[in-house]
C-alpha cells in the first residue's frame, strides 16, 4: 500500500471505530458474558462455581426443557406458515386498485403498529371465560360449546390462541413485503400465460409463484428468527405458554433461580439462530 492508501485506511478504522465500540458493548459483550456463565453455578450472592458442561448436561435430562422445544416448535410452525399465507392472501386480494384502498391498507396495518401491551389486555377480554365475546359467540349464540372454556388458563389451548395472536398482528409485514413484489410484476408475463392458456390458478403458480420465491423465503426465515425470540407477545398473553424464552426466563429469574442453566438455554438458542442467519445469508441472499 502507497502512504496515501494507508492513510486512508487509518482514517477508515478511525471513521467505524465508534461503531465497533458500540456494537462490541451492547451484543458482543454480553453474548460473551452469556456463554461464560454457561459453564457456571450462579449463586445468588453473586458467586460462581466452574461446572463445566454440567448445566448442558441437565438439559439433556430436563423433560421440561423437551417441552419447551415441542412448545416452540408448534407456536413456530404455526405463526409462520399462518403469517406468510395471511400476508400472501391479503397482498393478492389488494394487488388491483379499488374504491378505499388507501382506508383499507391503513386498517391492515394497524395490529401491527399497535402497542403490545394494549392489544394483549384486549384479547385477555375477547377469550375471558366469564365476559369475553368468544366464549359468548361459541356458547349462547351459535351454541357450538355446551359450557364456557378458559381457553387462555389452559396451556394445551393457549399456545393456539397465542399462535392466531401473532399471526393476527405480524401479518402485516409480510404483506407490505409481498404486496411491494407483486406490483412490480410485469403484465406482460401474465398476458403472455393467459395466451399460452394458462387460468387464473394457472398464472399463479407459473407466474406469481415463481416471482415471489425471494420474497416468500425471505418472510419465512425471517419470521423463524424473530419468533424464536419472541418473549413479550407470549408472556403478557399466556405466561403458561413456555417456549424458549419464556421457559429461560422462568429458569433465570423465578421459582429456584439457576441462571447458570438459563445462561446454556440462551446459547444454545444462539446456536440454532446463528445457524439460521447463515442460511438465510447464503442460501437466501446468496451472498
Amino acid at each position: 500500500m502507497t502512504p496515501l492508501e494507508r492513510a486512508e485506511a487509518r482514517f477508515g478504522w478511525k471513521l467505524v471505530a465508534p461503531t465497533i465500540g458500540i456494537i462490541g458493548l451492547l451484543i458482543i459483550y454480553p453474548i460473551a458474558f452469556n456463554v461464560y456463565l454457561s459453564f457456571f453455578d450462579v449463586k445468588l450472592n453473586g458467586d460462581k462455581l466452574f461446572v463445566g458442561f454440567e448445566n448442558y448436561a441437565k438439559l439433556l435430562t430436563n423433560p421440561n426443557y423437551y417441552a419447551s422445544v415441542s412448545t416452540t416448535v408448534i407456536y413456530l410452525f404455526g405463526t409462520v406458515v399462518g403469517t406468510t399465507l395471511l400476508g400472501l392472501g391479503v397482498a393478492l386480494l389488494m394487488k388491483e386498485p379499488f374504491s378505499g384502498r388507501a382506508f383499507v391498507s391503513a386498517a391492515i396495518l394497524m395490529p401491527y403498529f399497535a402497542p403490545v401491551i394494549s392489544v394483549v389486555f384486549g384479547w385477555q377480554f375477547l377469550f375471558d371465560p366469564v365476559n369475553g365475546v368468544f366464549n359468548w359467540l361459541m356458547v349462547d349464540v351459535l351454541h357450538l360449546w355446551d359450557a364456557r372454556e378458559n381457553l387462555i388458563g389452559e396451556p394445551s389451548t393457549a399456545v393456539w390462541v397465542v399462535i392466531v395472536f401473532d399471526v393476527w398482528k405480524h401479518f402485516p409485514i409480510a404483506y407490505l413485503l409481498i404486496l411491494s413484489k407483486l406490483t412490480s410484476i410485469p403484465r406482460d408475463q401474465y398476458e403472455a400465460a393467459a395466451i399460452d392458456g394458462y387460468g387464473p390458478m394457472g398464472r399463479f403458480f407459473h407466474v406469481t409463484l415463481p416471482e415471489l420465491f425471494f420474497v416468500l423465503a425471505t418472510v419465512v426465515i425471517l419470521r423463524l428468527i424473530w419468533n424464536l425470540n419472541r418473549f413479550e407477545d407470549v408472556f403478557l398473553l399466556a405466561p403458561n405458554v413456555q417456549t424458549l424464552p419464556v421457559f429461560t426466563y422462568y429458569q433465570a429469574f423465578t421459582g429456584v433461580i439457576d441462571q447458570g442453566l438459563a445462561a446454556a438455554i440462551s446459547v444454545i438458542q444462539f446456536v440454532v439462530l446463528c445457524v439460521l442467519i447463515w442460511f438465510y445469508v447464503k442460501k437466501i441472499l446468496r451472498w
